[in-house]
């Protein structure tokens, strides 16, 4: 649980008004990444003793796993019973994503159930954006949904959201002023400060991007793919029915991120959801299987190795990058036939016409 131990020295850190972002705990060497918001939340992991750390961290993720197959069983339109849940979320753990969040002691589970709670609620519905606005107030990325919301037209939950995210920031430079200049100024930017882009635990795009090219410094090609994939996402996002156009922005963002190792992809869960009530079962079957297999971790890793690898253990070594982005492609398809099949205005086809 390295990540929980960096989350509780953050804590600490704030408790004790030392440099939030000058220390390194655990043999890895890790720092501090999360905006100075996200150390406040975590004083309170300060108090607990590292063992206490680590059994709250595993029952809170397995709840909060719970939690999110709960909200993903909304989200998708299924009816399921408690039992129902708890069988769900015991196969659940075994997702690689899932696993790993556990294994790290991570807060993906938290980001994600924060996200998809609000925007699982009724349209309209008065505090829409809150939790979101937090949660891109913790961990950066989940700041795209709030493109999404202006472009889907839900212009009141968008700007709720960003003020909630705008308030976060505020807190953050009002109690850590020095830590905020910081980290706004300088380590936003320090995508290497957060580990090697490279390797495969890497699953965006930059990680795909320098292993097939066999070159870690790859920026200018990630970027571009970058640029043409984030745009592409969401506009397909915008014109593919609602459930989609979420999973498509998460994963656009995942992709899209300098940085998402492979636990950020918990999404996997809502998205196998949706499969299974849109009736895809074999699809979802096929999907469950991806992020079970653990394919990145079969490949050749160690040292340098990851960018060593021959063309045909590529798929193997960035599986949710390739599996992201095919639903991005195929979200781009759809969208685009759906708009060749609109008709032009004035044109429109009379009750009884049809459109082949």
């Amino acid at each position: 649980m390295a990540d929980a131990l960096v989350y509780r020295a953050e804590g600490a850190a704030v408790a004790a008004g030392t440099d939030l972002y000058g220390f390194t705990v655990t043999r890895w060497q890790l720092p501090a990444t999360y905006p100075p918001f996200a150390a406040i939340l975590f004083v309170p992991l300060s108090w607990l003793p590292v063992p206490g750390l680590k059994v709250a961290f595993l029952a809170g993720n397995a709840v909060l796993l719970a939690v999110l197959v709960r909200l993903s069983c909304r989200f998708a339109g299924i009816t399921v019973r408690t039992e129902t849940v708890v069988a769900v979320t015991a196969a659940a753990l075994w997702l690689e994503p899932v696993f790993q969040t556990l294994v790290f002691g991570q807060i993906n589970l938290v980001i994600a159930c924060l996200v998809l709670w609000d925007l699982s609620r009724p349209k309209g519905v008065s505090g829409s954006g809150v939790a979101l606005g937090i949660a891109a107030g913790i961990k950066l990325t989940p700041a795209v949904f709030i493109i999404f919301l202006f472009l889907t037209g839900r212009v009141r939950a968008a700007t709720t959201a960003l003020a909630a995210f705008a308030a976060t920031a505020l807190l953050g430079a009002l109690a850590l002023p020095s830590a905020s200049v910081d980290f706004w100024t300088r380590r936003i930017f320090e995508t290497g400060r957060v580990g090697k882009a490279w390797i495969v635990d890497n699953q965006s795009l930059q990680g795909l991007v320098a292993r097939v090219l066999h070159d870690p410094q790859s920026g200018g090609v990630w970027a571009a793919v970058a640029v043409l994939t984030g745009g592409a996402g969401l506009w397909a996002a915008r014109k593919v029915p609602y459930r989609w156009g979420v999973l498509v922005t998460a994963v656009t963002a995942l992709l899209v991120s300098p940085i998402s190792w492979s636990h950020h992809w918990v999404w996997c869960v809502p998205l196998i959801a949706v499969l299974v009530r849109e009736g895809r079962v074999r699809i979802a079957w096929a999907v469950a299987a991806v992020f079970a297999a653990r394919t990145m971790w079969l490949v050749p890793h160690q040292g340098d190795l990851d960018l060593r690898l021959p063309w045909w253990q590529q798929v193997l070594a960035a599986p949710y990058a390739w599996l992201g982005l095919v639903l991005v492609g195929c979200a781009v398809a759809y969208a685009g036939r759906r708009r060749r099949l609109t008709p032009a205005p004035g044109l429109r086809p009379g009750p009884r016409s049809s459109i082949s």
